[in-house]
């Protein structure tokens, strides 16, 4: 199964719409991948214009742990906690088509030749379409760092698209640093803020408010995006057994019947295929899409942590400061941490407020985007369906 993705170029047809800008300066795709068992190497190519790097052009061989790696360092650098920092790609995860697969084998002896020829070709059509989607994720990943004006020139992203090593030895030395840390971060963002604390600014607590609430909606969205999609490749399979049996029907037919079935059976398979695009067009367009909002939407609720963590520490300066105060003990000391903790608050909400606002405009443009090319995918499915029906009442008519 592996082998069929082996030297692959993934297409171009995207799975996520990021809202980029037009800068040039740094462009980022991954025209190949490799799938090897359960991992898979990306090719990360880099064209850039910047100064900062070695050569205009390059290319480098780049694993999943890479990307948790990139991501990880950005959550740990403090100077970005007043930035949504873009969701790190999820694992890629091929159980699902390889266990379906390892089915069909065991089911093969009770299907006829063609049936269990039909079904392998669907599946494999899934695990190819699960591979692309793997890519694609990790680029888009890469696409919101080389975009943003911040992200785009940190040290660490790089490393990651210039050093042409084994990035393993970093990876380790990066999780020994930051290890405790990093531990104290995973902490759900949920967890702190509906902690109890208030909330001084009113942006804020309507962000906090529809951050919340727009998850649950999204998530469930999701869900029902997912059966929706499962419900045409359902569909898809039974064209294949129906079609299958009207097949063996009429090879035992001498009969005008066995003429009109076979135009019947052929007129399946083509409906079997179109139904095969409206799944995979809707995983791509609608599914895929509020998946990475679902983790996009976490990302954004993160900053809320932190900030909200800001002004827990603020708060916390506080109060050291009048007890010190009341001592006549350590009130210099006390007095620049209180204004330190109001420093890095103030700048964690000026710089958060931009964020929110810029992922309000990203959002609405991507969902626009897909819920557009969608519509106009399913108007053309609809279009190629009644064709095709036609097409065969019309033939089922003739003498």
């Amino acid at each position: 199964m592996t082998s069929i993705l082996q030297g692959n170029n993934t297409d171009k047809v995207r799975s996520v719409s990021v809202d980029l800008n037009t800068d040039t300066s740094l462009l980022i795709d991954i025209p190949d991948a490799l799938c090897e068992r359960d991992k898979v190497k990306f090719t990360v190519h880099t064209k850039t214009t910047l100064n900062t790097f070695q050569k205009s052009e390059f290319s480098v061989a780049r694993q999943h742990e890479d990307f948790i790696w990139m991501h990880d360092t950005l959550v740990e650098t403090e100077d970005y906690a007043g930035l949504i920092i873009p969701p790190a790609p999820p694992k890629p995860d091929f159980e699902a088509p390889r266990e379906k697969m390892h089915k069909l084998g065991e089911g093969e002896a009770t299907m006829t030749k063609e049936e269990y020829a039909k079904l392998k070709q669907e599946l494999e059509a899934e695990y190819l379409a699960v591979f692309k989607k793997t890519v694609q994720v990790h680029e888009v990943f890469l696409q919101r760092l080389s975009s943003h004006s911040v992200f785009s020139k940190d040290r660490n992203f790089q490393i990651f698209l210039e050093y042409d090593q084994d990035l393993s030895v970093r990876r380790k030395n990066a999780k020994e640093m930051f290890g405790g840390f990093f531990k104290n971060m995973v902490k759900t963002a949920d967890e702190v803020i509906i902690s109890g604390i208030k909330e001084v600014d009113e942006f804020f607590e309507q962000e906090k408010i529809f951050l919340l609430d727009y998850f649950t909606k999204i998530k469930d969205a999701t869900g029902k995006a997912e059966k929706m999609t499962q419900s045409h490749k359902n569909v898809a399979d039974d064209y294949i057994h129906v079609s299958s049996t009207l097949s063996s029907i009429g090879a035992d037919e001498n009969t005008e019947l066995k003429k009109h079935l076979e135009r019947f059976v052929e007129l399946l398979e083509k409906l079997r295929k179109v139904e095969g695009r409206v799944a995979s067009d809707q995983e791509l367009k609608l599914t895929e899409l509020l998946r990475y909002y679902m983790r996009d939407i976490q990302a954004a609720k993160d900053l809320l942590y932190r900030r909200a963590r800001a002004l827990a520490d603020y708060e916390n300066s506080n109060k050291a400061l009048d007890k010190a105060r009341l001592k006549s003990k350590d009130v210099a000391q006390a007095e620049e941490h209180q204004q330190l903790c109001l420093k890095k608050f103030d700048m964690l909400s000026a710089s958060g407020k931009n964020e929110l606002t810029s992922f309000k405009g990203r959002r609405v443009v991507a969902f626009r985007k897909n819920l557009i090319e969608l519509a106009e995918l399913e108007i053309k499915h609809a279009k190629t369906n009644i064709s095709l029906i036609q097409g065969c009442i019309e033939l089922l008519n003739s003498k």
